[in-house]
């Protein structure tokens, strides 16, 4: 029984290894790279994009299905014949391949159903080809200013684990045509604008190593943002304004009408910030106007109110120019007395004493001479200053309430559509 099972088993295993195989492996050491002695390895790769799932910018990364090869010259695989040989994926546990690794990865796996997805072929020169397809999710630092209007540029970034310049080389098969797949990849918010492939060297404390980076420049789609977020918001921007044609005694019906449409917009821009990160050193694009839209909204609702205070103190506004006038009549009456002072009281010393009667009269027109001439500077400095600041105050004074919503009618749109423009070309071209 012993002795049968070994003879299966031996059937089986020279099932699984052809003779050609058998004498490639014959004393085949995996552990040890081709050319160990001379030189490096030369190793191409190239990339098949399968799918870019998911770009998140709450997680900063990106989700992509690929088909990784690479190629490389074994000398101790060489045959002869003009056919490859296409082997069990399993049996790449037999032969040495590179170590390479994706830099930015935060998750990543082989796909085995129905079994594990590598390849591997091998040329009569000894050329292998080994291929896998993996799904990473991959780091992507990402600049969301502009947001949604932002351009994002994304890396796929390869590189040798162990084994340093000295022992692996990497390049692209193709250059930039190494990597296919993009022309026909759809994504959701993004469309690819450029990609372009470049080799360098990963400086570490224990080396260099070999990297080759795959660029990918993404433009985001911003006709989703303008239905879901700007066109809202400047609806209720125009809502708002609708209270300019309401009259001033319709209290309920313009405090309703602003009040909801603050609460509306402050709700629109909570909902706009939930799919992106909570960070203070972003200060978006979509933020910069909602943010405006709001300082319009909460502007009509305080229009209002100035409206409505100007209306209640509307019988009370003749007595500031009452005041006023009176003001000036008292400031031209000290202006009248002051120059004659310096004379007066000259006289006064030389004159002989005034009747009684005379003498109160003069006491009810003249300023008493015994007042210093700078106290008299300093009181009409004063009434001048009073006279200045009731002047402005008749300046800014409304006479009609009802003014107001006819210059808010022009000045709120206008100002509107003003900073629109700015905006929409400040962060489209610059």
């Amino acid at each position: 029984m012993m002795e049968d099972s070994v003879c299966s088993a031996e059937v089986k295993e020279g099932e699984v290894l052809p003779p050609t195989i058998q004498k490639l492996m014959k004393g085949y050491n995996k552990y040890l790279r081709p050319f160990f002695e001379n030189g490096p390895v030369t190793v191409g790769m190239s990339l098949d994009i399968a799918s870019i799932d998911t770009i998140s910018e709450i997680n900063m990364d990106y989700t992509a299905t690929i088909f990784l090869r690479q190629r490389w010259t074994d000398e101790r695989l060489c045959f002869n014949g003009n056919k490859s040989l296409s082997l069990d994926g399993r049996l790449v546990e037999l032969l040495w391949v590179p170590d390479t690794f994706i830099v930015d990865s935060k998750r990543s796996f082989l796909h085995d159903i129905t079994v594990e997805n590598r390849l591997i072929r091998i040329f009569p020169n000894g050329t292998v080809l080994y291929a896998l397809r993996i799904t990473t999710t991959v780091a992507c630092n990402m600049d969301l200013t502009k947001y949604p209007m932002d351009k994002q540029t994304c890396t796929l970034q390869l590189e040798s684990w162990g084994y340093n310049v000295n022992d692996v080389m990497f390049h692209w098969t193709r250059g930039n045509e190494s990597v296919s797949g993009l022309d026909t990849l759809q994504l959701a918010q993004y469309t690819l604008e450029d990609y372009y492939t470049s080799e360098s060297e990963a400086v570490y404390e224990t080396g260099n190593y070999p990297k080759l980076i795959f660029h990918f420049k993404l433009k985001r789609s911003i006709l989703y943002f303008i239905l879901e977020t700007y066109v809202p918001s400047s609806a209720l921007v125009v809502l708002s304004w609708v209270s300019f044609w309401i009259s001033l005694s319709s209290v309920p019906a313009r405090i309703c009408i602003g009040v909801t449409t603050v609460l509306t917009m402050t709700t629109l821009m909570m909902g706009a910030r939930t799919s992106l990160p909570n960070a203070n050193c972003f200060i978006k694009a979509i933020d910069v106007y909602l943010g405006i839209c709001f300082s319009f909204i909460f502007g009509a609702l305080i229009e209002y109110a100035v409206a409505h205070f100007c209306t209640l103190h509307q019988p009370h506004s003749s007595s500031a120019l009452t005041f006023g006038q009176e003001m000036r009549d008292w400031e031209e009456e000290i202006n009248g007395n002051v120059a004659p002072m310096g004379r007066r009281s000259s006289v006064v010393k030389h004159r002989e004493p005034l009747t009684p009667s005379c003498t109160s009269r003069d006491q009810r027109t003249a300023p008493p001479a015994d007042i210093p001439r700078k106290t008299l500077d300093d009181c009409v400095r004063c009434v001048s200053l009073l006279k200045r600041t009731l002047r402005f105050l008749n300046c800014c004074h409304v006479e009609n309430p009802h003014y107001i919503d006819n210059y808010s009618r022009m000045t709120f749109p206008l100002s509107f559509i003003m900073v629109n423009l700015l905006y929409w070309i400040y962060y489209l071209y610059f």
